[in-house]
């Protein structure tokens, strides 16, 4: 066939080398601010090395789910070990709540003793820190919509640069007003940011966890793409699900025509399951069953759909 096919697909390669680009620079950046906060007892640079360590262990995750994709299935995994892309991404939306609940807890402390910071420090080491952010979230802009766990780590990032911009912020307006306050605001902005990211990742990777339809994928327009098919009267015993955050599998009764060969009933498998490709289904597996004598397709459709198996009335 000449046209293009998966179109979502990522390059496994190419993001594997982006994902540890990602961590050596943000592991990098962890030692400089560890470094740095030892040496001017700064505990706000300490606990921001702590933050980032967990954007490195996101970015470790989702590098070692793509890594896992590669491993082919086995008797005991027949599917291989591709549904830990839908873990780590779920579990990476799970830590990034989880730092959004820590930044609210210390900027709530911060409000009832507010802390004498010394701006000019945290504000250089956060400048680099927007940087070091910034320029890894670009690295994955480009895909982040094409795979929930990259999507992950793009939001770990820009929650990372979104901290830093806060706190340079901060520290410049608290070195021209000592209103130490703007602190606790800036935290507050940037957890509902951070939020308002999360939501979605969370959702979808909850949804396909529990083996649900992709979001990218119309399952009623797809039903209806299948219906139009020559020589398929109904289709029904439908099941979508994601078998990784890059791959879906489809399962279902095709009811077709009595009078139809067994020839043709192949080359219908073939046509759904290309029509199937073209909407980002991979894993196809179709059931064949003709149309009752004594009842009209629709009707078939229903018996089956409600008692699970057909009866075969003569």
């Amino acid at each position: 066939m000449g046209h293009h096919h998966h179109h979502h697909e990522i390059r496994q390669q190419d993001m594997g080398k982006t994902l540890i680009l990602g961590i050596v620079l943000n592991l990098g950046f962890v030692v400089v601010e560890l470094v740095a906060g030892l040496y001017y007892g700064s505990l706000a640079l300490m606990s921001d090395a702590g933050h980032n360590f967990s954007d490195v262990i996101a970015l470790l995750m989702a590098l070692v789910a793509f890594k896992l994709l590669s491993i082919a299935p086995n008797q005991q995994y027949t599917y291989g070990y591709r549904k830990t892309t839908i873990w780590a991404a779920l579990f990476n939306a799970l830590i990034l709540l989880f730092a959004v609940a820590m930044i609210g807890w210390e900027s709530l402390q911060r409000w009832s003793n507010p802390m004498v910071i010394d701006g000019k420090v945290s504000a250089i080491v956060a400048g680099i820190g927007i940087f070091v952010n910034g320029f890894t979230a670009w690295l994955f802009v480009h895909d982040k919509d094409k795979d929930i766990n990259i999507k992950g780590a793009y939001l770990h990032m820009m929650a990372d640069m979104m901290v830093s911009v806060g706190v340079v912020l901060s520290g410049l307006l608290i070195l021209f007003t000592d209103w130490y306050w703007i602190d606790t605001l800036m935290s507050w902005l940037i957890i509902v940011l951070i939020v308002y990211g999360t939501w979605s990742l969370l959702k979808e990777s909850v949804r396909l966890g529990l083996d649900g339809v992709p979001s990218s994928i119309d399952m009623l327009q797809i039903q209806a793409k299948i219906e139009k098919v020559d020589g398929v009267l109904s289709v029904h015993h439908i099941h979508l699900w994601g078998l990784s955050t890059t791959e879906n599998a489809f399962t279902a009764h095709l009811v077709i025509d009595n009078d139809v060969t067994f020839e043709q009933a192949a080359s219908i498998k073939k046509t759904v399951k290309h029509l199937l490709d073209h909407e980002d289904i991979q894993h196809v597996t179709l059931e064949i069953e003709k149309e009752l004598e004594n009842c009209s397709a629709q009707d078939c459709a229903i018996v089956s759909e409600k008692e699970g198996h057909h009866h075969h009335h003569h």
